[in-house]
């Protein structure tokens, strides 16, 4: 039976989609990282406030089927809850398991540095020697760091030259390519006027000084801004050599397609959730097929711009809740209790658009799964 009382009455019959983890290689044209999420253990005391508990299997497993479909994976990102309940000890444990998968998959893998372990109010120092702890735990477990942007610096910083400071230090100090992070307040409050600026070319100036004084050891900067215009912008500016990875979750397939004037590579929360349809079209792109590639992907901007609707920083619980769907977890339980950040409705919705796109494998699972999710919120049957 695949058929699914939504919340108001209305029947859906769900179609299926595509088998996950079918055997991808990875695009010669475009890097395309996802940003993954963790699953957490549904029996520990994963609660507000309390440190996460993961269950490491299913965790890890979901990392193998975004490499098996041809696509990164961007580790302790903001996807997987870094900030909102994920706790740096396991963030630290997170990184290390997952780089020695990837290498016994020989897949990509990136992961997040940022300032988390700190506990209240910090100065600038004590933030850079933060961010140095985690780079040092990166580098030691193999991955390609990726410095976050950081609340505390943040909070602390006076203006651009605190930035400048803090991250030209980094810059010097580390031994191989990294990747700049800018996450705009839409993901996360807490950021308004990084960069030492509420101004967004004001700020951009300042990513642009760094960059080109330090563009030997940027691989390139992952942009969250949903702003397609000014990325492009950016993307133009940028030293050569240093990449401009998307993380617009909105306007990702003309970003990533470009056009003369250049392209986005990709670092993507939503690819996660999309990750059997990225692959086979970013090959599209290596096969000079810009047009192909828009037919495959235009289609679930739909399903992104619900899912990374605002308020977006609660877009993780929409992410879990397709991977239950799909099977790629036995739950829908997440760190910090993450899982009542989105709404009956909008899960609902977010269920039809999956399935409108053929982004769940196996109907029957996903229905029962729905429709023991619905009962809870007193939807009949």
């Amino acid at each position: 039976m695949t058929s699914v009382v939504l919340p108001g009455g209305k029947r859906h019959e769900l179609r299926g989609g595509l088998p996950s983890g079918a055997g991808v290689s990875p695009s010669s044209s475009r890097i395309a990282y996802a940003a993954a999420h963790v699953v957490a253990d549904p029996l520990a005391e994963n609660v507000p406030g309390a440190p996460a508990v993961l269950d490491w299997d299913a965790t890890l497993g979901f990392r193998h089927h975004l490499w098996r479909n041809g696509l990164g994976v961007a580790e302790a990102m903001d996807t997987a809850q870094r900030g909102m309940g994920l706790d740096y000890p396991v963030v630290r444990e997170l990184v290390r398991r997952s780089a020695a998968q990837a290498r016994s998959a020989g897949g990509r893998i990136v992961a997040g540095v940022a300032t988390d372990q700190l506990d209240g109010p910090a100065t600038v120092p004590q933030v850079l020697d933060a961010y140095r702890e985690q780079l040092a735990d990166v580098v030691a477990a193999g991955a390609v760091p990726v410095l976050m942007c950081s609340r505390h610096l943040a909070a602390a910083a006076k203006g651009p030259d605190d930035y400048v400071s803090v991250y030209s230090t980094l810059l010097s100090e580390v031994d191989r390519p990294v990747l700049l992070h800018w996450l705009g307040p839409m993901f996360d409050p807490a950021l308004a006027g990084y960069w030492g600026s509420a101004d967004p070319r004001a700020a951009a100036d300042t990513v642009l000084g760094l960059l080109k004084d330090h563009s030997s050891t940027v691989d390139g900067i992952k942009m969250s801004l949903l702003d397609d215009a000014f990325e492009i912008e950016l993307r133009g500016k940028l030293p050569p050599g240093v990449r401009m990875y998307t993380g617009d979750d909105f306007n990702y397939p003309s970003l990533i397609a470009g056009d003369e004037r250049g392209h986005s590579d990709a670092l993507l929360g939503v690819f996660a959730a999309l990750a059997p349809l990225v692959g086979p079209a970013l090959h599209k792109l290596d096969r000079g097929d810009p047009a192909g590639f828009r037919a495959a992907l235009d289609p679930t901007v739909p399903l992104a711009r619900h899912l990374f609707c605002a308020p977006t920083q609660y877009y993780k619980t929409g992410i879990v809740f397709l991977s239950w769907l799909s099977g790629h977890q036995d739950h829908f339980v997440m760190v910090g209790g993450l899982q009542s950040g989105r709404s009956v409705a909008h899960l609902a919705k977010l269920l039809v658009l999956a399935d409108e796109v053929g982004l769940l494998p196996d109907a029957d699972l996903a229905a029962a799964r729905a429709r023991s999710f619905f009962a809870t919120a007193g939807v009949e049957r």
